[in-house]
C-alpha cells in the first residue's frame, strides 16, 4: 500500500460512462488514481468495425484522455495490440473454425485486461496498490480468506459472468467501483459531475462488432441439413452459425428451424426444432473455482450459460479426468460447444467452465 494518504489504483479507462464514472468515483474517494487504457487496435490489424478492437477506438481513447484531464489524474495508453491479437482474435478465430462459440470477452478479462494491462502499467513506473475497472461485479472476502466474486446489484448490467476465470491473486487487488450502483445511478452521476460523456454512449465490446473480416479467406460455403441428412440449403460459413440460432438461416420452413449442430470436420449446419436443442447433461473443461476447491461431492448450483441468461437449476458432479457434467433439473436448451457456463450460489460466482 502507498506510503501516505489512501492506495493507489490503476483503472482502466475505456472512454465510456461506466469506467469514466468508475475513475471519477475513485477520485472523490481520496485514491491516488491512475487511468490506463489498453490500445487493442493498430494499423495492419482487421477492420472490426463497431467493436473494442476497431480504428474507432481511438475515439475512446481521446475521451478517457480529456476525462482523465478533467479529473486532475495521470492518464497513459498501454498498447497491447499484439497480446490481443495473440492470446483473443487467433482463439476466437479457431474456435470458430473448429464449430465452437467461444467467449472471448471471458479470455480477454484473465489474460489481458487483469493480467497484461496491469503488469505492462506497473512495468511502466506506475505505482499502485489495486486495479479498477467499470464492470458491473463486486469483490468481497469469504470464508477461509477468499476472495469472493459476486453479482452487480444492477441485475441487468450484471457482469460477473465474464469475470469468472480471474483468479485469487487478481480478484485481491481489483475493484469495482460501481458495483453497488443501478446504471441509472451511474448516467445521474455523470452528467452531475460534467464528465463530458454522451448518455448513451456506451463502451465497445467484442460481441458487439462486424467480425466477419477475421475470417476472409479461412471459410468456405457448405451445406445446411436436417437430422437426417437432408439438404435444405447453403451456408456461406460455419463461422457465421452457432446452436441455437433462429435467424438468418436462409431457408423456408413450416416449423421455427434452429442450428442445433455445427459439424466442422464436414463444414456442414444441422437445424432441428427447439425441442433438439434440448438436453439433461453438459459436460464442462476447465474449470476455474473462485468461492471454493472443486467439489468432491455433488453440488447443487444455478448456472448461467450467458451473461443475460436467468440461469437453470442443476446439480454438478466432478468426473475422474477433472471435467464436470452439469446435470439440469429438467431438459433445458443448454450451451453450445466452447461457451462458458458459470456456476452461481445466490450472488456468489462459485465458478466457471467450458461446454463441451
Amino acid at each position: 500500500m502507498g506510503s501516505k494518504g489512501k492506495p493507489k489504483v490503476i483503472i482502466g479507462m475505456s472512454g465510456g460512462i461506466d469506467s469514466s464514472v468508475a475513475a471519477a468515483l475513485l477520485v472523490n474517494q481520496g485514491y491516488r488514481v491512475t487511468g490506463v487504457t489498453m490500445k487493442t487496435w493498430n494499423e495492419g490489424s482487421p477492420v472490426c468495425r463497431g467493436s473494442c478492437f476497431s480504428p474507432g477506438q481511438q475515439d475512446g481513447i481521446e475521451n478517457a484522455r480529456r476525462v482523465a484531464v478533467k479529473l486532475g489524474v495521470p492518464f497513459k495508453v498501454i498498447d497491447l495490440a499484439d497480446e490481443f491479437r495473440e492470446h483473443v482474435l487467433n482463439y476466437f478465430c479457431s474456435e470458430y473454425l473448429l464449430g465452437k462459440t467461444p467467449n472471448p470477452c471471458v479470455r480477454c478479462n484473465r489474460l489481458i485486461k487483469f493480467d497484461l494491462l496491469w503488469r505492462k502499467a506497473l512495468d511502466c513506473g506506475i505505482e499502485a496498490d489495486f486495479f479498477a475497472t467499470g464492470h458491473y461485479a463486486r469483490v468481497s472476502k469469504g470464508y477461509g480468506g477468499r476472495h469472493l466474486l459476486k453479482k452487480g446489484r444492477d441485475v441487468k448490467k450484471d457482469q460477473s459472468y465474464f469475470l469468472y476465470g480471474l483468479s485469487q491473486r487478481q480478484l485481491a487487488r481489483t475493484m469495482f467501483p460501481l458495483g453497488d450502483y443501478l446504471k441509472q445511478d451511474v448516467r445521474t452521476i455523470c452528467a452531475e459531475m460534467q464528465l463530458d460523456i454522451e448518455t448513451g454512449k456506451e463502451s465497445q465490446d467484442f460481441a458487439g462488432g462486424d467480425y466477419s473480416p477475421l475470417f476472409e479467406g479461412k471459410c468456405t460455403p457448405g451445406p445446411i441439413v436436417d437430422r437426417q441428412g437432408n439438404v435444405l440449403g447453403r451456408h456461406r460459413g460455419i463461422v457465421y452459425f452457432t446452436p441455437g440460432q433462429r435467424r438468418g438461416l436462409g431457408i423456408a420452413s413450416r416449423e421455427p428451424l434452429y442450428v442445433v449442430d455445427v459439424r466442422a470436420e464436414t463444414n456442414t449446419v444441422v437445424v432441428g426444432s427447439l425441442e433438439e436443442l434440448q438436453t439433461e447433461e453438459q459436460i464442462v473443461s476447465d474449470a476455474n473455482w473462485i468461492a471454493r476447491e472443486s467439489p468432491a461431492e455433488d453440488m447443487r448450483v444455478i448456472v448461467r450459460i450467458r451473461s443475460s441468461h436467468a440461469g437453470y437449476e442443476a446439480v454438478i458432479s466432478q468426473l475422474d479426468d477433472g471435467k464436470l457434467v452439469v446435470r439440469y433439473k429438467k431438459p433445458q436448451v443448454g450451451a453450445a460447444r466452447g461457451q462458458s457456463i458459470v456456476f452461481y450460489d445466490g450472488d456468489v460466482v462459485l465458478g466457471g467452465g467450458i461446454a463441451q
